[in-house]
Order: structure tokens, then C-alpha cells, then sequence
């Protein structure tokens, strides 16, 4: 069968060869990555001023469990990218992984970080502002635990899950618990408009890979008149140049958009653990300084005019933060939010208005200002969303948001590094379950080199495409959807098992993992 074909290509003496020199390369690049990560964290936790050891404990085991998910994430995940290399022989099995391994890293590198706040926000606020409390360390191990657990299963059993929807659900799970056993004190729980689009982005794009993917394999057999492109692979043979070339360069584009978009989830999560443990070295972007600092209190003077302007008189009783969070919780304006609001952004201007850069707000106050602006920001789309404000107003409201974005939605390189290593050393591991499915288990005839590039480029323009929206997507969705859609396109006909059995993981994912994650919050809760 093919699947011997693809493992027995890695025992070649040319691909172990190739295997070893980019295995080395690799192992470099891993110690020089994992002493960059340990020595940019040791300094930044040297301005911690505390005589316990447990912040620092509590750190490390969540700092494991979070690139453990994305460890998983990349043996799960990447092994769609190289599934259409090994299986048309264009590349050694060892040579693949590694390849896609290296640009699963420097996806990930180059990456914005916007996805991971998109993916974070779905999150109750009450958790987020109390990440640091039992609560919070409950939700975020609660929802690694569960994405890591329904990864592991689905990989076992060789079904190209979604970790997107493994993670998606996890989110989901904790808010909807966290709600439920809270009743009493109004906490929030999902925010479903939030949750709305990030579903359709997730429902979406496997629909457009199989349309895409299926109407590229019609282009190609019209325009292209080339027989051995739609040809399976025979033997070891590998295929014909510019195939091959196609094919490298689709695993390619694959590996590094896989890395851009999946690796920034677990990076949104790491920053939740660094901001709950240790506030004082994460809460706020140090590197926010000198003419960003001025232009900040700048905005915030013309915010607190604009607000003023709204308020219709109106006056506050009791804090402005409490008040600002039930509007947040509560999702919509209420009387007194906006005049809270304008109080809110005077005391965060108060902190840090005068100051050099953030790093020289107190320390003690760093974990209170940024909870402070994320309510801000949180709560400004209400007020451009209500009649009445103006184009200019919307101009300084929407400034002010991006500034106060910038201070509080910031990844540092160090975590990047961390979780490319993560990402990159997990495609290197347990690539061949799913393999076997994508090549042979989809369609009742194998894939062709012509379907494996069709998929590809199809999926790595979607995933670029989310990228570029901040939306998460899953890689796994849209290649083996891709694929799906080649073979209809080409008339080979599906496999209806394996289709079912993919449509069960995808149907089972959301449920699944929403009620393990929902139950191990439960459970944390209380150890916590």
C-alpha cells in the first residue's frame, strides 16, 4: 500500500542523510531558541519582588501544560501540511516533518499576535480581570487540560481533529460553568457575539476549501495537459520536477500559515498565565515609552471631552469600575456607564499619564491599570455603537481603544520563540496516523499529485486570508475538506466512513470538549 511506500521512503540513504543534516540544524536552532526563552524570562522575572516561591512554581507547571498544547497541537495539526509531500514521495518523511517543522516556527515568529487576542477575548470578563485569583488559574488550566486531552484521543484514533475547535470549545466550556455555578453574583459567562463570529470563520472556510480546492482541480484538468499530474503515485518514484516543486512549495506555504495563525493561540494563553502570576513583569508593554506615553494622556484628555459630551448630565454612584464591568457584563450601555467611563480614563491617566514609559508605573498598581484599561477598551465599542457620536468623537474613541490595545495586547519575542519551538518540535512527532488518512482513507482512489497541490495552495490561502481578519481557523478542516473536494471534483468518489467519521470529530469537538473543560473548572476551582 502507499502508506508503506511514504514510511519506507524514510529509510532511504539519501533522506536519512538529509534527515540528519536538518535534524542537527534543528536541534541547534531548538537549544539556542530554549536558552534565549530561559534567560529573556529570568530577566524579566528579576523585577518581581517577592519571598515566596509559589508564583514562580505555579508559573512553570502552567508555562509546561501551555506549550504541552502546543506541542500537540503541532504533531496533530502539521501533520496535514506534510501529508501531501510524503505521500507523493516529493519529500523524505523525516525531511518533511523537519521542513515543515522549520517554517511552522518561523510562522509563528513573524506572526502579529492579533489572533490570540481574538481567541482570549471569547474568555468572561471577571476571569480575565481576575486571572491571577483561583478562578483564573482554574479556567486557564481547565481549558489547556481538555484541548490537550481531546487532541491526544482524536490523534490516537488518526482523525484530523480541529485544535481551533478543541480550544474554541474549551473557552466555551469554562464560560458557560463559570456562569452556571455563579449565579448568584451575576458573573458572565460566553460572549456570544463574539463567539458568533469566530464560529463563522471556523464554518465557514471548510465549506470555501472544498468549493475552492474542487474548482482549482476543474481549472487545472481543463488548462493543464500534463496525464502524470493526475496520476497516483507509483512506487518510491517521486514525481516529475515542477510537481514536485509545486508540492514542496504548497507544504511550504502551509507549514508557515499553520504556525502564523494556530501558534498564536497558545500564545494568547501564555500571556494569561504571565499576567495572573507575575503582574508586575507582564501586566503592561514595558516597551510603550516617551512620545507614546505624551500622545496617550494627550487622547485620554480629548476621551474624557468626548464622554462629557455624552453623558447627558448624568452622575455616577459607586466605583466606576464596578459599574463599567456590569455594563461589559451586561453588554449594552447603561445610564451611568459613559460618565463612569470618563472617571475611568481620568484614574488611568492619573497612573500613567506623567510618567517616562509604563515600566515606571508602581508595581503594585501595574496589574490594577491594566485591568483598568482593558475595561475601558472594553467597553468603547458600546458607546460608538449608541446614536448620536459623531465622526470626529468616533475618531478619538477609537484612537484612545488602540492605544489602550497597545499597552495591554502585547506578546513578547521570548514567548514567541517558546512556542515555535513547541509548535515546530511537535510536527516532528506523530505525523503518520493522519498521513494514512489524507492520502488514502478520503477518496476511494489515492490522491494525486494534482489533488495534494490543489488542497494546499487552497488552504493556504484561506489560512492567510483568516490571518490577515484575525480570525482562527482550523488547518485541519480546510486541507482535508480541500481534499474532499478534489476528489468529488475529479470524480474519484469519497470515502463515506472516513467522511463520516471526519464530520463526527468535527460535530463532537465543540460538545466534547465544552463539557470536559466545563468539569475540570468545576473541579480546579475548588483545589484552587
Amino acid at each position: 500500500m502507499q502508506t508503506e511506500v511514504a514510511v519506507a521512503t524514510a529509510a532511504s540513504p539519501t533522506s536519512q542523510g538529509s534527515g540528519r543534516i536538518f535534524g542537527i540544524v534543528f536541534a541547534l536552532v531548538l537549544l539556542v531558541g530554549a536558552v534565549y526563552a530561559g534567560v529573556h524570562l529570568i530577566e524579566d522575572l528579576s523585577i518581581v519582588r517577592t519571598h515566596s516561591s509559589g508564583p514562580f512554581i505555579l508559573l512553570g507547571i502552567a508555562l509546561l501544560i501551555a506549550l504541552g498544547f502546543e506541542f500537540v497541537n503541532g504533531f496533530h495539526d502539521t501533520a496535514n501540511a506534510v501529508a501531501t509531500v510524503i505521500y507523493t514521495n516529493s519529500l523524505p518523511a523525516n525531511l518533511a516533518v523537519i521542513w515543515s517543522g522549520v517554517f511552522n516556527f518561523l510562522g509563528v515568529l513573524t506572526s502579529t499576535g492579533a489572533v490570540a487576542f481574538t481567541v482570549v477575548s471569547l474568555l468572561p470578563v471577571e476571569l480575565i480581570l481576575q486571572v491571577g485569583s483561583g478562578a483564573g488559574f482554574a479556567m486557564v488550566f481547565a481549558l489547556l487540560i481538555a484541548a490537550i486531552i481531546w487532541n491526544l484521543g482524536t490523534w490516537y484514533f488518526g482523525l484530523p481533529n480541529s485544535s481551533s475547535h478543541t480550544l474554541i470549545g474549551s473557552i466555551i466550556g469554562v464560560g458557560l460553568a463559570n456562569q452556571l455555578t455563579s449565579l448568584k453574583t451575576g458573573t458572565s459567562g460566553v460572549d456570544w457575539n463574539q463567539a458568533m463570529g469566530v464560529f463563522r470563520g471556523l464554518i465557514f472556510s471548510p465549506i470555501a476549501g472544498f468549493i475552492l480546492a474542487g474548482l482549482l482541480m476543474f481549472l487545472l484538468k481543463g488548462l493543464v495537459k500534463i496525464p502524470s499530474l493526475y496520476k497516483a503515485p507509483e512506487g518510491k518514484k517521486p514525481p516529475p520536477w515542477p510537481i514536485r516543486a509545486l508540492l514542496v512549495l504548497t507544504c511550504t506555504g502551509v507549514s508557515f500559515a499553520h504556525g502564523s495563525n494556530d501558534g498564536q493561540k497558545g500564545m494568547g494563553l501564555i500571556m494569561l498565565i504571565l499576567i495572573g502570576t507575575v503582574p508586575t513583569a507582564y501586566a503592561l508593554n514595558n516597551a510603550v515609552s516617551g512620545g507614546e506615553v505624551k500622545s496617550f494622556h494627550q487622547v485620554s484628555i480629548e476621551a474624557q471631552q468626548v464622554l462629557a459630551s455624552l453623558d447627558h448630565g448624568v452622575q455616577i454612584n459607586g466605583d466606576p469600575r464596578t459599574i463599567v464591568t456590569t455594563a461589559i457584563q451586561q453588554r449594552k450601555l447603561l445610564p451611568d456607564t459613559i460618565p463612569a467611563m470618563s472617571a475611568l480614563i481620568a484614574e488611568i491617566d492619573h497612573q500613567i499619564g506623567t510618567r517616562q514609559s509604563l515600566s515606571n508605573v508602581p508595581q503594585e498598581q501595574m496589574g490594577n491599570v491594566r485591568n483598568d484599561i482593558y475595561l475601558a477598551d472594553a467597553a468603547i465599542p458600546y458607546v460608538l455603537s449608541s446614536p448620536g457620536v459623531t465622526s470626529e468623537q468616533h475618531d478619538v474613541l477609537t484612537t484612545w481603544h488602540a492605544q489602550g490595545v497597545k499597552a495591554t495586547q502585547f506578546i513578547p519575542l521570548w514567548v514567541k520563540v517558546a512556542v515555535a519551538l513547541a509548535l515546530g518540535l511537535g510536527t516532528m512527532v506523530g505525523w503518520k496516523r493522519i498521513v494514512t488518512t489524507v492520502g488514502e482513507k478520503i477518496g476511494k482512489e489515492h490522491l494525486t499529485y494534482a489533488q495534494g497541490a490543489s488542497a494546499e495552495l487552497v488552504a493556504m490561502g484561506l489560512i492567510m486570508a483568516a490571518d490577515a481578519y484575525h480570525l482562527p481557523v482550523s488547518t485541519t478542516h480546510v486541507l482535508t475538506s480541500g481534499v474532499a473536494g478534489t476528489m468529488a471534483a475529479n470524480g474519484s468518489g469519497l470515502q463515506w466512513a472516513t467522511v463520516r467519521n471526519l464530520l463526527m470529530a468535527w460535530v463532537l469537538t465543540l460538545p466534547a470538549s465544552i463539557l470536559l473543560a466545563g468539569i475540570l473548572f468545576v473541579i480546579l476551582k475548588h483545589v484552587f
